[in-house]
């Protein structure tokens, strides 16, 4: 039993009034996924001529299970004599067996149709996430004090937009969800399935946000194809798929920070860009983490510029970590080390500088005058000298015998 496929112009021919039958479905939308179509009788004769339209998969149902299906576009005879077609086109014969198992229990003890999938993409599909989801934002990032590395900013987000799914297995989603409905809308499915879909793009961001990809939270819309690459790649539509349906594609169409996230955000930006250090935080950020002589010491750089900065970069760092991590102790460079900084305090700003110029202010640093030792003829900048300790302003052995005459 099986489809034949009738040779190019048959249907035109003088064959036509020997046709039984004649059964097609053009009424098939994007809106529609199954339908199912049959004669008055209920039955389908011998000879009868059957319409695959481009985009249809046509399956011969038969009193409970599945004489023949084909997904390859043409007009084909129905002959009960002949072997089924299982498939021809792009789905193959893979799934012959699985059709040749497909069977429904309690049907009626004869009733032949034949159900139209459509196969096609399936676009304009929307979708929002409701609730604010967490999303890692590398755009924003910040120094862990405990392992001395960058890590994100730790953000809730909105997201808006639309998806497209696809029919990939018409026997599984037949068996496991449309059964022998007269017919079956995308928006039946897409109701039940709403929750799985924003459970599978939460995954989707989960793995953009992490090490690996680091995609910026307001770059997000327009990595569309890097959203489809991961999707694949991880099969986070598996759920949706044990119905014989695939998610293809998301299209964001806008991203929105909640309330606390947004305002810390805000703060970061403000701060950084008020005093134009944002570009200078970072730099030393991404220094201190890739210090081959460790994080603590890289990590120097970033609290000079704090005091440079009067604080900011602190406070910047400080109000990013709150409410992520919990609350946070004032970060000091210095600490857990055994460095001190070196040289001489500004008059001015009270940076430490060791040149003759204020890095920070531009201010002139005074110098000491240099003095020679009067025992060992060191050159002294102190009150004593530092190789053999004799006081350099004590009179010399030779002003005490002047003065004693």
């Amino acid at each position: 039993m099986g489809l034949i496929k009738a040779a190019v112009g048959a249907i035109g021919s003088t064959l036509g009034d020997q046709w039984e039958d004649l059964i097609k479905c053009e009424d098939m939308d994007e809106n529609t996924l199954m339908m199912k179509k049959t004669t008055k009788s209920g039955q389908i004769s011998k000879g009868s001529r059957i319409i695959v339209a481009p985009g249809q998969v046509a399956v011969i149902y038969d009193s409970g299970s599945i004489l023949d299906a084909t997904a390859e576009e043409g007009t084909y005879n129905f002959d009960q004599s002949s072997s089924p077609s299982f498939f021809g086109g792009q789905f193959g014969a893979v799934f012959k067996e699985m059709w040749q198992r497909f069977t429904y229990n309690g049907t009626p003890a004869k009733e032949q149709a034949v159900f139209y999938f459509n196969v096609k993409e399936i676009l304009d599909n929307k979708f929002g996430t409701g609730t604010p989801i967490p999303y890692q934002d590398w755009s924003h990032a910040i120094p862990n004090q405990m392992t001395g590395s960058l890590m994100p900013l730790g953000v809730k987000v909105r997201c808006y937009g639309k998806y497209t799914f696809q029919i990939f297995d018409p026997a599984l989603f037949m068996r496991m969800y449309a059964g022998t409905a007269d017919v079956v809308t995308k928006t039946t499915l897409t109701d039940q399935m709403n929750s799985e879909v924003v459970a599978t793009f939460q995954n989707v961001l989960n793995e953009l946000g992490n090490s690996e990809h680091k995609i910026p939270l307001l770059e997000l819309p327009s990595n569309t194809d890097e959203i489809k690459q991961v999707m694949d790649s991880k099969v986070f539509d598996e759920p949706i798929r044990n119905r014989g349906v695939k998610l293809v594609g998301f299209a964001i169409e806008s991203v929105t920070p909640d309330e606390d996230s947004d305002k810390k955000i805000k703060e970061y930006e403000h701060n950084a860009n008020s005093m134009m250090q944002q570009g200078r935080v970072l730099d030393v950020m991404e220094k201190a983490a890739g210090n081959e002589n460790g994080a603590a010491n890289g990590f120097v750089g970033l609290g000079v510029m704090n005091m440079a900065t009067g604080g900011m970069t602190g406070g910047v760092m400080q109000n990013a970590f709150a409410g992520q991590n919990g609350p946070q102790q004032q970060y000091d460079p210095y600490a857990n080390t055994n460095q001190q900084p070196t040289g001489v305090k500004c008059p001015n700003c009270g940076a430490i500088v060791n040149g003759k110029f204020c890095s920070e202010c531009g201010t002139a640093i005074p110098t000491e005058e240099k003095k020679k030792c009067p025992k060992c003829g060191a050159e002294v900048t102190g009150k004593f000298c530092q190789e053999c300790g004799t006081p350099v302003d004590a009179p010399s052995e030779e002003k005490k015998e002047e003065t004693k005459e």
